[in-house]
């Protein structure tokens, strides 16, 4: 078979099943769930996976709300990501729903000519990409074993080629005191939140002297119980960002001596837990890109590189994904220019003709990139070729 001839099949195929995927895009919008409690989108997307004909492992990996679906019997795999947890408080402003759907709408569309092609495809459900690393664990779990590329789409304010995706490892640090009576005897007291704020405003004056993609923020969860009570303990959780794992391992130990440096002028003690899995960045394959980026344009999208006409910048266990395998993760717009993801604007658009839209568009554009890339040897390659260059 053609490969336009399979790809106008594909898309058939994404279009005829419109209603359902939409239906799975709303049903998991209206039922935000976070890292690692993602049970009502799990049961939608395992349960429409084996009505189509899937293989489906649902808890794959070691983890309840993880889960693969396989379907091809021969020839190169691909591996498609789905993701669908939500924010805390905002749901899903980042629009999770839309790749779950997207994802769903690319397999079932290539699954449709995987045996005249001759490819074989795998979902891979992947939880708590929001903070919790569900991509890292299944790949150290095997997911990714046997898998030529992978490939994932995000919704955002601009169709891009590209996200740009720093590294990020998660910190949360406690400072230990003693409590007194604020009034009565405060010089028997060592107050745990002047070391946290010490080391806050530490934070913010190391923050002149990194580098510009590198980012440091974090936020207080714990500033004692009373005013009257010199805390004995304060806590806080910490992102910090850089543009690759090498500079990230080097910054990190910069940022810590900034908070530690904090309890050591108020008199307190500090623990610190590195959390783990570290994100890294994502390692492009340009080769990929374009081949999505021509699939997109047949659409009416034309997809850009970041810059003038828009930039999205942010950490993605997809990172990890792209140093196992080639990957890509473009952005599809569903959102006004302007209305970044992450907030409460975003919501709603996820959930809007527009969100729909993007589903559809980024179900077809994968589907037919999955058949480009099983329907051509040469093109397989050099995108292999081209993330061993880049791996060296």
């Amino acid at each position: 078979m053609e490969a336009s001839e399979a790809k106008q099949r594909a898309t058939e195929a994404i279009d005829q099943q419109r209603e359902l995927l939409l239906e799975v895009s709303h049903s998991i919008h209206s039922h935000p769930e976070e890292n690692y409690a993602e049970h009502h989108a799990h049961s939608v997307l395992t349960s429409v996976l084996d009505d189509l004909g899937f293989t489906v492992t649902p808890g794959a990996y070691e983890m309840p709300t993880a889960f693969e679906a396989t379907a091809g019997t021969s020839g190169p795999e691909v591996a498609v990501f789905c993701e669908y947890d939500a924010l805390p408080g905002i749901g899903h402003a980042c629009g999770h729903n839309i790749i779950a759907a997207a994802g769903l709408g690319a397999a079932l569309g290539a699954a449709a000519v995987a045996e005249e092609v001759g490819g074989r495809i795998r979902v891979l459900g992947s939880p708590a990409e929001e903070g919790g690393g569900g991509k890292v664990f299944m790949i150290d779990r095997g997911a990714l074993d046997g898998v030529d590329v992978a490939m994932m789409i995000h919704p955002a304010d601009v169709d891009l080629r590209w996200m740009t995706t720093i590294a990020i490892q998660q910190l949360r640090v406690k400072w230990n005191g003693q409590a007194a009576h604020a009034a009565a005897h405060p010089w028997d007291g060592r107050n745990a939140l002047d070391a946290a704020v010490l080391g806050y405003m530490n934070v913010a004056a190391l923050r002149q002297h990194i580098r510009p993609e590198e980012r440091i923020h974090g936020i207080f969860t714990d500033g004692g119980d009373k005013p009257n009570i010199v805390p004995s303990t304060a806590a806080m959780h910490w992102f910090i960002r850089a543009a690759d794992m090498e500079r990230l391992e080097a910054l990190k130990p910069r940022v810590l001596a900034a908070l530690v440096a904090g309890g050591d002028a108020a008199g307190c003690t500090v623990e610190f837990e590195w959390i783990d899995p570290a994100y890294a960045d994502l390692l492009r394959n340009r080769r990929f890109e374009a081949l999505y980026a021509a699939n997109s344009a047949s659409l009416g999208r034309e997809v850009l590189e970041p810059g003038s006409a828009g930039e999205v910048v942010g950490s993605t266990d997809m990172g990890n994904v792209s140093h196992v395998v080639p990957s890509i993760h473009p952005m599809v717009a569903v959102a006004p220019t302007g209305v970044g993801i992450h907030t409460t604007g975003f919501t709603d658009y996820a959930a809007s003709a527009s969100g729909d839209q993007g589903v559809l568009d980024g179900a077809k554009a994968m589907a037919m990139t999955i058949i480009d890339l099983w329907s051509s040897p040469e093109t397989l390659k050099s995108i292999a070729a081209e993330f061993t260059s880049a791996k060296r």
